[in-house]
């Protein structure tokens, strides 16, 4: 579908283009999540019925959110990132206490498998929930951005050994484990500017290699589910088809399903690789004003700790 350019905007004097594009990908991520937030567990044809298509933030859906407010997905982000900046590292225990005091807000969404391990881990102490191939919904990978900030242009051991660190909190399996590493690794490509036929190749390929079933081809997938492999499949078949970032999230949320999150982690990606010229003016107004300013301050706080710019 083609749309209006945005208007471009150049950095600002304060922020270098690689914090730039990380205030993109955390705005990004909250704007996807409020755009989808409204159409969640919908199926396409009831989304076509109702909005035609779908591209404004207007709040409502089953939640019934005030317009652009934001789920589980960007506050949990927030609340790791949170806990990252005060330990100064991405640490299990210290991202376990993040989760649980969020928890304990009362936020206004929760997923079962974060609700059942954040119980389990109150009872016991223990950072790290118990191996489960029943956990691979996409839970721990909705929230990975600040662990991809913070370890931004570190070796790649120590973004994987941060990723598992917060995912295991609550998902600890194989495949969430898989995804989170992947997209960690794909926010970090873009931010270094690095190309979407490089990025595809060279993560999405090891990614099926070790795991066949995240295999995807450009077929148009609808209604994902919370399975983490669904979840992927649309968001890539999205990202790679589309040429912009208003494009790639109109795309996504209209397939309905868990439309926050696959709203979510397409506009985190959407946003690292195109920036902050590349999202619509209408989406940085429509978004909640507090939220964007969390993100956007916490975007640059990361991107300090990771010492990526020198």
């Amino acid at each position: 579908m083609a749309r209006s350019a945005p208007v471009r905007r150049r950095a600002t004097p304060e922020r270098s283009p690689l914090v730039e594009r990380a205030v993109a990908a955390y705005v990004g991520l909250a704007i996807g999540d409020a755009l989808g937030a409204t159409v969640e567990f919908m199926t396409p044809k009831e989304i076509r019925a109702q909005y035609g298509v779908h591209e404004d933030i207007v709040g409502g859906g089953w939640l019934r959110l005030k317009a652009g407010q934001v789920t589980d997905d960007t506050t949990m982000a927030l609340a790791l990132g949170e806990s990252i900046l005060g330990a100064g590292r991405v640490d299990a225990l210290a991202a376990a206490d993040a989760f649980d005091a969020w928890m304990r807000a009362k936020p206004v969404d929760i997923g079962n498998t974060v609700r059942r391990n954040l119980v389990t881990f109150r009872k016991t102490g223990d950072p790290r929930a118990p191996a489960s191939e029943h956990d691979a919904g996409n839970g721990a990978a909705m929230r990975i951005l600040p662990v991809a900030l913070a370890c931004c242009g570190q070796p790649p051991a120590a973004t994987i050994f941060a990723c598992r660190a917060q995912a295991h909190v609550t998902h600890h399996n194989p495949l969430s484990d898989a995804a989170c590493e992947t997209l960690a690794f794909m926010v970090q490509d873009f931010l270094a500017g690095r190309s979407p036929l490089d990025v595809e190749r060279e993560r999405l390929g090891p990614l099926v290699a070790e795991h066949p079933v995240f295999a995807w081809d450009r077929k148009h997938s609808e209604n994902p589910s919370g399975y983490v492999v669904d979840t992927l499949q649309a968001v890539f078949q999205s990202l790679f088809a589309t040429e912009c970032f208003e494009d790639c999230l109109i795309d996504v949320v209209n397939r309905g399903g868990d439309a926050d999150t696959t709203g979510a982690i397409a506009g985190m990606l959407a946003g690292a690789r195109y920036g902050l010229a590349g999202i619509p003016r209408r989406w940085l107004r429509g978004v909640d004003e507090l939220t964007r300013v969390r993100c956007e301050k916490q975007a640059e706080a990361l991107i300090r700790l990771s010492g990526a710019e020198g």
